[in-house]
């Protein structure tokens, strides 16, 4: 039986995966920082305490730490993977903030559900591997308030602890750069447990701690991200086990609402430059295909900096189309991301061209209800050189994406 009985045809789409864009429609706050039922809504300023803030926080309606990544085998560079983890926690539907605060390791607490996605690509092959979970939270799924520590059954992400004892000194000068360590898998026919270092500080993208998705005041979120972590750890798939290393990128989102009205879908990407660069581009899509002017992009320098632009400041271009064969969704095969020279401190034009290591890593929704295309993709320059990796993420192209988060 169901946990959440009448309530999950309703409650599931407000789960739906998403990494720049979010899960219910923005709702006006009715008090500076609330929303009308009392949820919290990021406010300019805020000031960050970690280990503390890379934790859960209840009084937001919504968060999630997300995990995208490319890996190889150690001893056969040849066979390549691309893997996602995705935590989400949420209010249960009519819970107040901090309503039910019931010990995680109760039974069962009645305040929050958590869902959680997994999947990982053979490249070689082309196989692509996802699974959805959902619980309530208790035992089986939880999320730390004190610091990183998420879990959905097996499947957990935690912040470890800097080594101590007299070869630590490298390590103390590191403090706010701990790794992590994800453990999870897909119905068992893969299994991974990595060990994620920070190769970069943490990055806070927005104007002065908020990002804005939509016009409403609420539709926001504090954005925090990893966009370079070491990888290192064991992948075993086909009952072999493999050594494997890598880089991925961490997005850590909290928020109560997001989606604006009149928007229908997303398109986002972060892209991992071998030149040590970074980029994220999120385009909010309109019910008239337009693209709606709180897209943004930005770009990571290599000591950390942070340059944003407005959707003036680049062109993000379709290349192509590919039909799910499940879904019948029509999706762009590949990506063409313009930046001209002068939006970002100035030189001569940009072009990253964003092709999938697989046509069909779609996620067919699984849990979440809607399906949605994300997946691993290799970063080209308009000759066809590559220049790094980069993982997409698509979404309202199997259906009207904002009609079906709306509140019914």
């Amino acid at each position: 039986m169901n946990p959440f009985g009448s309530q999950l045809p309703r409650l599931i789409p407000a789960l739906m995966s998403c990494v720049s864009a979010a899960t219910l429609t923005a709702a006006d706050a009715v008090k500076p920082g609330l929303t009308s039922d009392g949820f919290a809504v990021p406010v300019a300023g805020r000031r960050f305490e970690f280990p503390r803030d890379h934790g859960s926080h209840p009084e937001f309606r919504i968060e999630w730490w997300y995990v995208t990544g490319h890996l190889e085998d150690r001893d056969n560079a040849r066979e390549r993977y691309g893997f996602q983890a995705t935590f989400f926690r949420r209010a249960a539907p009519g819970a107040a903030p901090g309503a039910d605060r019931a010990p995680n390791g109760a039974a069962f607490a009645g305040d929050e559900i958590h869902l959680a996605h997994m999947a990982l690509l053979e490249v070689s092959t082309g196989r692509f591997l996802h699974e959805e979970r959902l619980n309530r939270r208790g035992w089986d799924a939880a999320s730390d308030t004190a610091g990183l520590d998420v879990r959905n059954g097996s499947w957990s992400l935690r912040q470890l602890a800097l080594p101590v004892g007299p070869d630590s000194g490298n390590a103390r000068r590191r403090v706010g750069m701990e790794p992590m360590q994800l453990q999870g898998g897909v119905r068992g026919e893969a299994l991974w447990n990595l060990v994620l270092t920070p190769a970069k500080p943490l990055v806070l993208f927005g104007t002065n701690g908020v990002s804005r998705k939509a016009a409403e005041a609420s539709a926001a979120s504090h954005y925090l991200t990893w966009s370079r972590l070491q990888t290192e750890g064991e992948l075993t798939l086909g009952g072999r086990v493999r050594r494997v290393r890598g880089q991925a990128w961490m997005d850590h989102e909290i928020s109560s609402s997001q989606l604006g009205e009149g928007q229908v879908g997303w398109d986002w990407a972060c892209l991992q430059l071998d030149d040590g660069h970074e980029i994220m581009a999120y385009r909010m899509r309109r019910a008239d295909g337009s693209t709606d002017p709180f897209s943004t992009l930005a770009r990571i320098e290599a000591d950390g900096t942070v340059h944003h632009v407005d959707p003036t400041g680049f062109r993000w271009t379709a290349e192509g189309t590919w039909k799910s064969p499940r879904s019948g969704g029509v999706y762009p095969a590949g990506v063409r991301l313009e930046i001209p020279g002068g939006s970002l401190n100035g030189g001569p034009d940009t072009v990253y061209r964003l092709r999938p290591l697989a046509a069909d890593q779609e996620l067919s929704g699984g849990a979440g209800g809607i399906p949605y295309w994300e997946g691993a993709c290799e970063v080209v320059d308009d000759s066809g050189r590559r220049v790094g990796r980069a993982f997409l993420e698509m979404t309202g192209y199997a259906g009207d994406l904002g009609a079906a988060l709306r509140p019914r």
